[in-house]
């Protein structure tokens, strides 16, 4: 399965488009902090159930200083992410909310040709744009 990314993509835009519906529903009346602590237990719980039925467990041994460094800093940044993107949508709508937070994915474009070195191409400056542009039809 060469393009099996695609369908896991898929299916993670799937479940992120559920996870702003419920969590808008879930949060209610309560602190977003407190919802998205609820929110990052239930992950834990599932990432490390899914370590020990693929028995990924045994590779720990491999993690490098430089692994374990990367991985701690973009837990950071995951965390407040969630924690900004929970106190956004308790605050305002979700389907305003939501855009905005999609501008990430032209954020990661620049960054990846930044950082990584990762090819940016006309087709995707264009696309880049569009999400820009069509973010900001849709929040006005």
């Amino acid at each position: 399965m060469e393009n099996a990314w695609i369908l896991y993509a898929v299916l993670s835009a799937v479940f992120a488009s559920l996870t702003s519906i419920l969590a808008k529903v879930g949060i209610g009346d309560i602190n977003s902090n407190l919802a998205t602590a609820i929110r990052t237990i239930v992950v834990l719980v599932m990432a490390w159930g899914m370590v020990f039925v693929v028995g990924a467990q045994k590779e720990i041994s491999h993690i490098t200083t430089k692994n374990l460094f990367f991985l701690i800093i973009s837990g950071v940044a995951t965390g407040l992410s969630w924690l900004f993107y929970y106190k956004a949508i308790q605050m305002g709508p979700v389907s305003k909310v939501a855009p905005i937070d999609k501008l990430s994915i032209v954020l990661t474009m620049i960054l990846a040709f930044i950082f990584l070195h990762e090819q940016l191409t006309v087709k995707g400056i264009i696309g880049g744009l569009l999400i820009v542009v069509g973010t900001f039809v849709l929040i006005l």
